[in-house]
């Protein structure tokens, strides 16, 4: 037995959800662990001799390794699994602009990619043939910093791939492989990165070369940083240097999964092969196309959708492409407008995807009908309840989500197979009615105290939270229909709840306003401002750069989930869906994945669901109904103790994740793609 096995598990990123594949890493130096970021290949890079020999000598360490790695090998060993026409040989591609595999792969922002990661994950699990294509940003998203004035700074550090377990593809001669696209009049070359995932492989796009003018060696630069031409010519390279980069390869996807809008140029490429190829009509060409193309739509507002000036679009695009495709300037152009001779519109991104694609889903049932209303002009003569706009609901991926607490209380009474069994609903309800009252509160109770640890590391604060309080996270992307001064309608009335002595609530914060969105910077500064009120000081914590590890540590630990969109702008969300598997209660406006998940058995509900009034009514009327519901229900519940617990709130949270956790998983969700999407 040696340390050698660790080598090799640093390379896949399988280890981050694998049980003990932290710890094992995390064991070897807990503080250069915490250093490197959770970078494995950084940690045993830098590690010291002498703990690596001390490692080497630890017959119980050792035997730890010999299981992960034996776990490892028998899990990539397993045969692929054929699904009707996804095969190994004809896999599903899954492009996206973002994914959010691991805190230390800085490629994401938020929902989003952390979706994409999770349905990779899911994909591997179930062994269902994939592969992924997205861009490997130098500088990520920003890190965060909040001034003392509450403002929020950003600024950002360099990815270096050479330090990640990453690996720089070569062509058939040894050489590094390159990928053309011409952009701006110019050929700009992407080398190429390889992440696997599990079983799945996920490629990157990198421009960054000696060989590109500096202008273009930027268009890999940061993660939805820049102006409007940065963002086309990152979705060019995306998607027409996606579906180039799988024919290199050799790849033959039996289906093109577009997350989102930002790929899908890739379509124009697929029309532009056939057209060339085999001489086909620009008509013949989009049947050929859309028989390969789903699309999955994530933005429930018209204006969250990627739109661009025509004159960038043809500033960015060359002539020469618009000739191989057959078409005029305004054809190409109309097929980004929802109303294609309507020559002032914008070139939205949305309309040409759900145009090239033979199916369009949103991520919930009530985003699906959102959806369906939003995008009806794009099918003259069609009712709205007609519009073939279907949905698959977002989950999220269990083992990387739950706490290595709860798993261990899960394998306990449920088996060592304990996730194998999530999609079985009589099984899961069965099994979690067994976990009693103490184990399910110990585990609770000992991951808050975890969390008040973690806060007090990371916000060096001087407030006295108290692991024994209502504890309530929320932490989101901070942008306008999310909500976040919400809570602060009637802080007097919110000030009264915080500082009852007999029954406190102390909140914790986190969350980024994108760096162009004054509006929403000034509502964080206004949060940040308000928490260094005495009377609010001891209570409320705002957390800096939210990533996957803050997400990890409150969602594993908070008592509520706090969640207001401004109905019906939350296309799903699934930060609470995590909460809801670690057996957290969610407290939300009912919109998005809540308005399947709850039953008014397993959480607590805000609003009435008004959609007619004005905006200022339906906020004003769920700032009461908040209220309301913390002073009435939450805290009463929490607070109610026999024989020292809280035996109706952990009834809540057993019910929780018996309801919740079956349902809201990306297994089912992936499972779900493979039946009904991908065929």
């Amino acid at each position: 037995m040696s340390l050698l096995p660790l080598e090799a598990l640093a390379w896949n990123y399988w280890w981050s959800w694998a049980p003990d594949g932290a710890a094992i890493f995390r064991d070897l130096d807990p503080e250069l662990w915490q250093d490197c970021e959770h970078n494995p290949r950084q940690l045993l890079a830098r590690i010291s001799p002498y703990r690596r020999a001390e490692a080497a000598s630890d017959p119980v360490y050792l035997q730890r390794v010999q299981r992960l790695a034996q776990s490892f090998d028998t899990y990539m060993k397993a045969d692929r699994v054929s699904r009707d026409a996804i095969t190994p040989e004809h896999p599903v591609a899954y492009f996206c602009a973002e994914f959010g595999i691991h805190n230390s792969l800085p490629l994401y922002s938020g929902g989003l990619g952390i979706l994409a990661g999770d349905h990779l994950k899911s994909a591997s699990d179930l062994n269902l043939p994939l592969v992924a294509v997205g861009l490997l940003y130098r500088y990520g998203y920003f890190r965060q910093r909040l001034r003392n004035d509450g403002w929020q700074e950003e600024h950002y550090g360099e990815t270096h791939p050479n330090d990640l377990p990453l690996t720089l593809l070569n062509d058939a001669d040894g050489k590094p492989l390159r990928i053309e696209v011409l952009i701006r009049e110019r050929n700009v070359l992407a080398q190429v990165w390889r992440a696997d995932v599990g079983r799945v492989t996920l490629y990157l796009l990198d421009t960054n070369m000696p060989e590109n003018v500096e202008t273009d060696r930027w268009v890999t630069g940061h993660l939805y940083g820049g102006d409007r031409e940065t963002r086309i010519v990152q979705e060019m390279l995306l998607g027409i240097g996606g579906v180039r980069l799988l024919r290199q390869l050799g790849v033959q996807p039996h289906v093109f999964h577009l997350n989102e809008g930002h790929s899908a140029f890739l379509t124009l490429e697929l029309a532009r092969e056939v057209i060339q190829a085999e001489r086909r009509s620009w008509t013949e060409a989009v049947d050929v196309v859309r028989r390969q193309c789903v699309f999955t739509t994530h933005t429930p507002v018209a204006a969250g959708n990627d739109e661009f000036d025509p004159a960038l679009v043809m500033r960015v695009f060359s002539s020469s492409y618009l000739r191989e495709l057959g078409l005029t300037e305004d054809a190409f152009l109309g097929l980004g407008r929802v109303d294609p001779n309507a020559k002032t519109e914008r070139y939205g991104l949305t309309p040409l995807a759900i145009r090239m694609c033979r199916s369009t889903n949103g991520v919930s049932r009530k985003h699906g009908e959102v959806s369906r209303a939003l995008w009806q002009k794009l099918f003259p003569g069609k009712a709205v309840a007609d519009v073939p706009i279907t949905y698959v609901t977002n989950g999220v991926h269990t083992p990387t989500w739950t706490s290595p607490l709860l798993r261990w209380v899960f394998e306990k009474y449920m088996g060592q197979d304990w996730d194998a069994k999530l999609l079985d609903q009589a099984a899961w309800n069965e099994a979690v009615a067994k976990i009693s009252d103490e184990d399910l509160w110990f585990v609770h109770s000992s991951l808050k105290e975890r969390l008040i640890a973690f806060v007090q590391s990371r916000a060096e604060t001087t407030a006295m939270f108290d692991p024994a309080a209502l504890t309530i996270g929320f932490a989101r992307r901070v942008a306008g229909y999310k909500r976040w001064s919400l809570l602060l309608t009637d802080r007097q009335r919110l000030l009264r709840l915080m500082n009852n002595e007999e029954r406190p609530v102390q909140f914790i914060f986190a969350g980024k306003a994108h760096p162009q969105d004054e509006g929403s910077k000034k509502v964080l500064q206004e949060l940040a401002q308000w928490k260094y009120e005495p009377a609010v000081s001891r209570r409320a914590v705002f957390l800096e750069d939210y990533d996957q590890e803050i997400a990890r540590q409150l969602v594993q630990s908070v008592d509520v989930w706090l969640n207001v969109p401004r109905r019906p702008q939350e296309a799903s969300g699934t930060s609470g869906e995590k909460v809801a598997i670690n057996g957290g209660l969610n407290l939300s406006i009912l919109d998005g994945w809540w308005m399947e998940g709850y039953d008014g058995t397993n959480g607590f509900a805000i609003g009435n669901g008004n959609d007619g009034a004005g905006v200022a009514q339906i906020d004003a009327g769920d700032a009461e109904s908040l209220y309301r519901v913390l002073e009435q229900e939450v805290v009463p519940l929490y607070y109610n103790r026999e024989q020292g617990l809280p035996r109706q709130w952990i009834a809540k949270m057993r019910r929780a994740i018996q309801t919740l956790a079956p349902q809201f998983n990306s297994n089912r969700m992936v499972e779900e793609y493979a039946r009904k999407i991908y065929p």
